[in-house]
């Protein structure tokens, strides 16, 4: 039976105005205060154009891929603050699930790469392990 993943690339931002969850699927994003950025942030702390996420292919396998978080824009520019990533000061990352990325004071993000196994083919009882309970054995915990 084959199996076929699905990668699902999720960054959620914290910043001065909430929570917000962002599904990634674009080759490239601008991550900034600018309000022409793809990913906003609201902080006084932060660049205008503070970042860029960049899509790559995995090498093994053309239909998987990953991003890339860079310090500055697209055209080189750092930004004033830099980027922390899991505590460290970076001017590039390749993200892995449950990165860390600071921006300046109260701005976040934590990075996610879900997978989603999905089989393909006839499925039978035989896949799932369960374990029936007759309500009667509860009886003999419950006098312990």
């Amino acid at each position: 039976m084959a199996a076929e993943t699905n990668e699902s690339h999720l960054l959620i931002i914290e910043d001065d105005q909430g929570r917000k969850e962002f599904t990634l699927e674009n080759p490239v994003y601008s991550i900034g205060r600018d309000r022409e950025c793809n990913i906003r942030l609201v902080s006084q702390f932060v660049s205008r154009r503070h970042a860029t996420l960049v899509r790559l292919p995995r090498e093994q396998n053309s239909q998987s891929y990953y991003y890339r978080i860079v310090d500055g824009d697209a055209k080189g520019k750092l930004s004033s603050n830099g980027l922390m990533i899991n505590g460290r000061k970076m001017p590039s990352h390749d993200l892995r699930n449950e990165d860390e990325i600071i921006f300046g004071p109260q701005v976040r993000a934590i990075y996610y790469l879900l997978r989603n196994t999905q089989r393909s083919g006839n499925t039978d009882a035989s896949e799932y392990d369960i374990t029936l309970i007759n309500p009667g054995m509860t009886d003999d915990i419950e006098e312990l």
